[in-house]
């Protein structure tokens, strides 16, 4: 049976590898440097092959980024190996295909809410995986509040998803190192606020 990717042309693949707005150069960091933001579960590992991200790649994203250094703000939250990882030989297949300048222009790359399978990863195969000094320049970010310590806060769009996740390891942090599920619990309800002002709507303030 042929895969998804199969069925879809590669110029349709690209395009909706757009619409779903994985990749985006959004903000600067608080060097001043570009951001380049990559929102892995929107990623539709199931629906696009790997020369359709590189031509992607290549068309939309690298000229953007040869000119001045660069960090990437990669958000894995709610990432699942069936669902939106494009794999390990893809993952190989984009490093490889980054031209050499885009590749000594990246500076950092700040990994949002990376897992306990995520860790391991990066600190075993990824270090074999990722030649040039990448791994080194990993920094893992388990929680919001530390990404804007590198990145300016009111350029950067984040999904509502992943604030959702940061609060729930606020209550469960074990979920942390992968000793807990990230099956979703309710909590009882939170004190009344006196403000008619919600918590949600204040998250882009500051």
């Amino acid at each position: 049976m042929d895969s998804p990717s199969a069925r879809l042309s590669l110029s349709d693949q690209m395009k909706l590898i757009e619409k779903l707005d994985v990749f985006k150069i959004q903000g600067r960091d608080k060097h001043g440097r570009k951001v380049l933001r990559i929102i892995g579960k929107s990623f539709p590992a199931r629906s696009v092959s790997k020369e359709a991200l590189n031509e992607y790649l290549r068309e939309k994203i690298f000229p953007s980024l040869e000119e001045k250094p660069f960090s990437i703000v990669y958000v894995h939250t709610d990432v699942h190996r069936s669902e939106n990882f494009p794999g390990i030989s893809t993952l190989r297949s984009i490093y490889d295909a980054i031209p050499e300048n885009v590749k000594d222009n990246l500076e950092a790359v700040h990994f949002v809410h990376p897992g306990l399978q995520a860790r391991l990863f990066l600190a075993t195969l990824g270090r074999l995986l990722f030649t040039g000094g990448l791994y080194k320049k990993v920094n893992y970010v388990t929680r919001l509040e530390f990404l804007w310590d590198q990145v300016r806060r009111n350029e950067m769009e984040i999904p509502e998803f992943v604030y959702d996740h940061d609060e729930e390891l606020e209550f469960r942090p074990m979920m942390d190192y992968g000793i807990e599920s990230d099956h979703p619990r309710v909590y009882g309800a939170p004190p009344a606020m006196d403000s008619s002002v919600s918590m949600y709507s204040m998250r882009c303030i500051g």
